[in-house]
């Protein structure tokens, strides 16, 4: 701030010979109207003088009377002349212009300090340490501040960017339930803005056991209804449907995600594996459902292990620990996938709680995707699931167990489902 207002005087002191001189200058010019007198003061003079010698000339006979005559009519007609030019009104001098300019000198630094202090903001030149800013709003991160921000709203409600900094500070300092509560007023003073519709679900989900089912998917829907093309609400909402099983509709929505962003987003690689994921889910929804339906009739599956070497077998219980955490009719997934951080699903078989324990068998005619398959993988997990849900992807309350890691062709695995997700 001492900087600034060092510059001010700087500048000030710059500025005001461009004022101050012209005044002052046009101020001296008027003493021309002196030099003009004293110029014809001394042009009579001398006319005097020629007047005075032509009558010593004719008194001394140095003239003829003719002579005489002639040079009298010339300097009558010089005098005229001198009259006539010196006859124009001489203008008094100004002296109100340098007047002026020393008053100017003296109230423009006077007043330009308190006229600065009541119309611009002396803050503003402050150190922002406590603010960074995201898109057009900032983040606070000053607790004095977010203090100052809240009476500044009790006092102006009305006030939607003062709601937006609030919000977005809330989120950041992971304070979710003021978040909420300050994303619910915005969403009142500005309905129509997707970005905000979508915060707010993300806030919302939150408080509500990181879960964007019910109101966020809600809040999710309204957004994408005011701007189906926004990429917050398009992300959450295939986070969603995943979330409630749904996988054609996260399909449905990452794709379109991934159709927005720019091929060198960093995000696009893992929105890809979502979709690659929801991809197996569905696949894994719709397929294990249909072999548990042709292996509890006796058929064989629609299509014939490529490698039967490859096959993985074993035994799949429940322990009495957890048996009263499972109805009957719960869904049992039992499924293959690589072991290493892709996470490709290789093989699923569909039961029921009332099925186990159980004997299984994995093989390639249970791939998801054709180009993998157990056979492709050196390392490989076998989990066993139980999900009130009936989806298959992880969810608290749900009951697991595994193996470690196995090779293709493993036999006589025993998995026991001891494990509840939390």
């Amino acid at each position: 701030m001492t900087l600034f207002w060092i510059t001010c005087a700087v500048l000030l002191i710059v500025a005001l010979p461009f004022v101050v001189l012209p005044l002052w200058r046009n101020s001296g010019n008027n003493a021309g109207g002196d030099k003009e007198v004293q110029r014809d003061a001394a042009n009579l003079e001398i006319l005097r003088d020629q007047s005075a010698e032509l009558e010593a000339d004719l008194r001394d006979d140095l003239l003829t009377q003719d002579a005489y005559e002639q040079g009298k009519r010339e300097l009558q007609a010089r005098l005229l002349e001198e009259v006539k030019t010196s006859g124009q009104p001489i203008k008094p001098p100004r002296r109100s212009a340098r007047t002026l300019a020393i008053v100017l000198a003296i109230l423009l630094p006077l007043f330009s300090v308190p006229l600065y202090l009541t119309l611009g903001n002396t803050k503003a030149l402050l150190p922002q340490q406590d603010a960074v800013m995201a898109g057009d709003f900032g983040v606070i991160r000053s607790e004095a501040k977010l203090q100052e921000l809240e009476k500044k709203l009790e006092q102006q409600p009305e006030d939607p960017d003062g709601w937006v900094v609030l919000a977005r500070s809330y989120a950041e300092l992971q304070r979710f339930p003021d978040a909420v509560r300050a994303y619910g007023q915005l969403v009142k003073l500005v309905p129509d803005e997707a970005q905000i519709w979508a915060s707010y679900a993300d806030v919302y989900a939150m408080t509500n056991n990181q879960s964007l089912l019910g109101e966020p998917t809600r809040f999710l829907n309204k957004a994408l209804e005011l701007d189906g093309n926004n990429t917050m609400a398009l992300a959450l909402a295939g986070s969603a449907a995943m979330e409630r099983g749904d996988y054609a509709a996260a399909i449905a929505h990452w794709t379109k995600l991934a159709d927005l962003l720019p091929q060198d987003n960093a995000e696009l690689q893992m929105i890809r594996d979502g979709i690659k994921q929801a991809r197996q889910f569905l696949a894994m929804q719709k397929g294990g459902k249909e072999r548990s339906t042709q292996l509890q009739v006796g058929k064989a599956p629609g299509k014939a292990a490529d490698n039967p070497a490859s096959a993985i077998s074993g035994r799949v219980s429940l322990s009495p620990a957890l048996a009263g955490k499972a109805a009957p009719e719960d869904t049992v997934f039992i499924f293959a996938r690589d072991a290493e951080a892709s996470k490709t699903l290789l093989a699923v078989l569909r039961k029921q709680v009332k099925d186990l324990p159980l004997q299984f068998t994995l093989d390639d005619g249970m791939a998801m995707q054709p180009q993998a398959k157990l056979s492709g993988f050196n390392k490989i997990e076998v989990v066993a699931r139980i999900t009130k849900s009936g989806n298959p992807v992880s969810q608290p309350g749900d009951l697991q167990g595994s193996t470690g890691i196995v090779k293709p062709g493993t036999k006589g695995l025993n998995i026991v489902i001891d494990t509840a997700i939390k």
